[in-house]
């Protein structure tokens, strides 16, 4: 981790250090992007941009607010444009998954979560890559659907990693680009603000990082007008690459990171 002066005690007003804001405000714009539509899961990349200079905890901490931010400005930019036959599954079962993250926050090693996530993103994109030729699985499905649902609220609650989950269930169906990226939209903003009330509860909303949060929030909406701009002058099939590719980088990130972290355990 990188040395941050402003974040070695926690700080009665906001983050301050300049080394801080050169990792956040990336991280936030790429969480931006990815919610507007392009880029997929290169959003998983912020959380371990902003742990170089504070922790995990406190990273997620305050980038949820954001995101709550976000998710909205997402919602109106996909305004019905979603799947509802798979909102109806994958949202009431990441539900379970929030409450099964509250309720093991202090139990769990992130190590092993980053592990088995990292695991399944880079098996299930090589498993894509080396069967080229062959149809995709496609349509609704209950029972995948509330088990990737369930892992992807699970995931996200403690290190906001619920994108590869839920796009390992969403991306074989080969749903019109923006249909898929409004369901993830309205899916992320039911799972955020489900979080809220265990991230109060673990009180991980101190003032610092409240405040910190509201100086980061106007990225907010610039980085979902970013991400949807891109996504209207990218054709279909760069947007599915694109998704397997960052799926690919994503998992191996987390899998190196909960290797070295069990290894430096």
């Amino acid at each position: 981790m990188l040395h941050c002066t402003a974040c070695e005690v926690e700080p009665a007003l906001m983050i301050t250090d300049p080394l801080f804001y050169l990792c956040a405000i990336p991280a936030v714009l790429f969480y931006g992007i990815a919610k507007g539509g392009f880029g997929g899961n290169i959003a998983i990349l912020s959380v371990p941009l902003m742990s170089m200079v504070v922790s995990p905890q406190k990273a997620a901490a305050i980038l949820l607010p954001i995101l709550c931010v976000m998710d909205l400005v997402a919602l109106k930019t996909f305004r019905g444009r979603w799947s509802l036959p798979n909102l109806r599954i994958i949202v009431p079962a990441s539900l379970i998954g929030v409450l099964l993250g509250a309720l093991t926050f202090r139990v769990l090693n992130d190590s092993h979560i980053q592990i088995m996530i990292g695991a399944i993103a880079v098996i299930f994109t090589l498993n894509i890559w080396l069967r080229r030729g062959v149809p995709p699985e496609r349509g609704v499905s209950r029972a995948r659907g509330g088990f990737w649902g369930m892992v992807s609220g699970f995931t996200s609650f403690g290190i906001h990693a619920g994108g590869p989950p839920i796009n390992i269930y969403l991306l074989p169906q080969r749903m019109d680009k923006t249909i898929l990226m409004g369901t993830i939209a309205v899916f992320f903003t039911v799972v955020n603000l489900a979080k809220v009330p265990g991230y109060i509860y673990l009180g991980q909303f101190t003032s610092a990082n409240l405040l910190t949060s509201l100086v980061l929030l106007p990225l907010a909406p610039i980085g979902v007008k970013m991400g949807f701009w891109l996504l209207q002058r990218s054709n279909e099939q760069l947007i599915y690459q694109l998704c397997y590719i960052f799926l690919f980088i994503t998992g191996s990130k987390l899998l190196w990171d909960g290797v070295r972290g069990l290894l430096a355990g």
